[in-house]
This record gives C-alpha cells, structure tokens and sequence, in this order.
C-alpha cells in the first residue's frame, strides 16, 4: 500500500519530537494498519489512534485517494480524553 505524506504531516514529525514524542514514518504506517481504534468521519477521512504509553494515545488523521493513504497529520492526546 502507497502513503503520501502531505506537507503538514512532515512538519510535524519535528513539532512532536520536540514536545517528547518521537514519532516514525514507519510508526505512522503502523497505527494505520493495526490501530486500537478508527473512527470514519462523514468527510471521508478516517482517525486511527493507539496507546504510546500509560497517560498518552496518538492520533494519525488521513483519507484513502485512488488507492494511495494520505496522512494529513498526526498527534498525541491523552488517553482520558478518549476514553481508551
């Protein structure tokens, strides 16, 4: 399977770096394939997201495009807040 990763998504692999979350391309494709959870939105794109650690999810948001995944950006957010 093809991704693309648009322009903000590769921005923001140093944004959540910086804030201690060192994430991969490879770790990104990961959660598509296996995530815990995907919630499909009613504008075609869907959320996978997974358990980094005790306190912490990440949330990769893309969309399928002629076979291709496009990852539009990805972030951590706290595990309460999703309930997971």
């Amino acid at each position: 399977m093809q991704f693309h990763f648009t322009r903000h998504a590769r921005q923001k692999f140093l944004r959540v770096r910086k804030a201690g979350f060192p994430i991969t391309r490879k770790q990104i494709k990961k959660i598509i394939a296996s995530p815990v959870r995907v919630e499909n939105r009613h504008d075609g794109t869907n959320i996978a997201m997974i358990v980094i650690d005790k306190n912490h999810v990440l949330r990769v948001v893309y969309r399928y495009e002629n076979d291709i995944i496009i990852v539009i950006t990805f972030y951590p957010g706290r595990r309460k807040a999703y309930e997971i």
